[in-house]
């Protein structure tokens, strides 16, 4: 790869990274379905002139519904029940094992033996996690936050049943989905509180997230993580995804000033091992 490229690709992981942050911010302003649909209100505007992928709408759909709506409303639910953002950098990582397991349910993608050590690896990772449950971390927000990485694994394979479309077509026009999912929980849960009535009201650093979440974390990321995947091979690139979750981690202890205890850091390490591992 070359220089540039992976500079690019190391950036868009740090991206993705620090969004786990920006998170925070953005729910101090708007609640996790408002947030949700602010993001991809953004994220869908390019679909004014970006055409839409060739591939059936059913697809799109469902689509937008796993790998966007599903996996950011129950994310952004978890942090309303206590998942700390330096954990949920990892904990969505969970995703990749979720994947691998239904790419091989469904599409007779069967994982290899260093997959399976890896996953085994990761999983007791969270384990070690899940014995940390308790002040800043809830089983709730635990829970919400595996069920949003497995609704991204959902998407991951939708996505490769979808082999051959365009990555930014797909990610704008798949943003045109979540938003009124998302706006139907607000009108439930926010008590008459509308996303214009929060837009109004809400500080600015909730704001500035919403704008880095819906177009710099979602349209402009993926729009690089994309172009890079049609010029070099999967196996090339997938590794970089490994530093967004050292820089959420990193971005948490500075800005938020997150301190973990060693039970917790060892499990998030042991699920960035399994990673590793497995991406080999």
């Amino acid at each position: 790869m070359r220089l540039r490229d992976a500079v690019l690709a190391s950036l868009t992981s740090v991206i993705w990274g620090v969004a786990f942050v920006a998170v925070k911010f953005g729910l101090e302003g708007f609640s996790a379905p408002q947030l949700t649909a602010a993001r991809f209100l953004l994220a869908c505007l390019p679909a004014v002139v970006v055409p839409r992928p060739k591939i059936p709408w059913l697809s799109l759909v469902l689509i937008g519904l796993t790998l966007f709506t599903g996996q950011f409303l129950l994310l952004f639910f978890a942090y309303t029940r206590g998942l700390p953002p330096g954990l949920a950098s990892v904990t969505q990582q969970t995703q990749a094992f979720f994947t691998v397991l239904l790419a091989a349910s469904f599409l007779r993608d069967v994982p290899t033996a260093r997959q399976w050590a890896g996953m085994a690896i990761a999983f007791a990772g969270l384990a070690f996690i899940g014995l940390t449950v308790g002040g800043d971390l809830t089983p709730a927000g635990l829970g919400l936050g595996l069920a949003g990485a497995f609704s991204w694994a959902v998407g991951n394979v939708l996505v490769k049943r979808a082999a051959g479309a365009p990555m930014l077509p797909l990610v704008v026009w798949a943003s045109l989905v979540p938003p009124l999912p998302a706006l139907a929980v607000s009108a439930l849960a926010d008590r008459g509180v509308t996303l214009a009535d929060a837009a109004s009201h809400a500080p600015w650093l909730s704001l500035g997230a919403v704008v880095y979440l819906g177009a710099v974390a979602t349209a402009l990321a993926y729009a690089i993580w994309g172009d890079l995947l049609q010029r070099y091979p999967t196996a090339v690139v997938a590794p970089f995804a490994l530093l967004a979750p050292c820089a959420g981690i990193i971005a948490s202890a500075v800005i938020l000033g997150e301190v973990f205890g060693p039970i917790r850091y060892a499990g998030m390490a042991l699920i960035l091992i399994g990673l590793v591992i497995a991406m080999r």
